[in-house]
Order: structure tokens, then sequence, then C-alpha cells
């Protein structure tokens, strides 16, 4: 999963949603300011779809967004959600990504990735759930930047919370495999040969 690509939170204070609002109306607003989402969002997103329509066993789904990355030259799903992660999101994201792989990938395009997009990420279940190895991403979106205080103490408990998840790790070590390190940005050298 190149979790270097994916920001985490994204900050969609740009948006100005009032209060009380729904998924649909997030997704609405994400539409109708698209420029400024996809620059908040990264570099090399292409939009492809909202409300992307899947036929299952005779059962419509729909996938809030799809776009294209062209950098990592897969699709990738967005699900919107409200309040807090939960583990259910996992297998509908799992189930849109089988879906996409085998009816919307092109020869050439790497398997389809997603991300969903929660008003609270619940690292600790992320973690738990594997969700990297799933190919999905979680993370939060703020739709305001929060008071100093209350941003400073929110930076300072993922930092406390993650140094516990490290220590998790030490604790109960996994079987060593070679980890690899893929950087998907191409250097302003690529464009020459090889000699």
């Amino acid at each position: 999963m190149p979790f270097n690509v994916f920001k985490d939170p994204y900050l969609l204070d740009l948006f100005g949603l009032k209060e009380n609002f729904v998924e649909a109306d997030l997704e609405k607003t994400i539409l109708v300011e698209l420029e400024a989402f996809l620059l908040e969002f990264g570099h090399g997103f292409t939009f492809v779809e909202r409300q992307k329509r899947m036929i299952i066993d005779d059962e419509d789904i729909v996938l809030d967004l799809l776009f294209y990355h062209r950098i990592l030259k897969r699709l990738v799903a967005v699900e919107l959600k409200l309040g807090v992660f939960k583990a259910s999101y996992k297998g509908q994201m799992e189930l849109y990504l089988k879906w996409l792989n085998r009816y919307e990938r092109k020869e050439g395009e790497e398997a389809p990735i997603g991300i969903i997009l929660c008003a609270t990420a619940s690292r600790e279940k992320v973690e738990l759930l594997e969700m990297d190895k799933a190919g999905i991403a979680v993370a939060e979106y703020w739709t305001h930047l929060p008071p100093k205080a209350e941003f400073e103490t929110k930076i300072k408990t993922i930092l406390i919370e993650a140094r516990e998840r490290l220590e998790r790790r030490r604790a109960f070590p996994q079987k060593e495999t070679p980890k690899r390190i893929e950087y998907f940005y191409e250097s302003k050298d690529d464009n020459t040969e090889d000699q």
C-alpha cells in the first residue's frame, strides 16, 4: 500500500460545510470544488466517476468516488463515511476493489486500491485489521481546523498512539520478512534512455 501518496488528515475546511451534514452533502461539495479537492488530495489524481455503479448478484452497489492515479497507474476507490471508522467498512471496500479489479482494470494497470475517509479514524482498529495488506488506507477528514489547544492535543495523542503501537510490535515480533520501499515519483532523469 503506497502510504506515502495519501495524506491523513485531509483538511476540507475550504468547503464551508455546516453542522450536521450528511455523506451526500460531503460528496456534492467535493464535486463542486473538485479542483481544490484534488489539490488537497495530492499529486497525480484524476477524477473518473462519482456514484460508480456495480451490479453484484443482481444487487446495485454504489462506490462514492472513483479516481485514477497517473503515477501509480491504478484506480483509487474513495468511500466517504461520517463518524468513527467501523471494522465493517473493510469488507465493503474489499468488495469494491475486487469488482474494480475484475471489471474495470485495464491492461498495464496495477490492482486498484482504496481509501476510506472518515470523520474519525480508529488507529488501533485499522492496525488490527491490517488494512494496508488489503490495499486500503483509512484517513480522517477535518471540515475545519480545531482551536490551537485542541489541535496540539490531537497531534500529541496521535504521536502517543503511534509510539504505543511500535512498542507492542517490538514486544511481539512477527516473522522477519524483507521490506521493500517503493518510490512512486519519477525523477527528472527518467526521460533519458539507457545506453
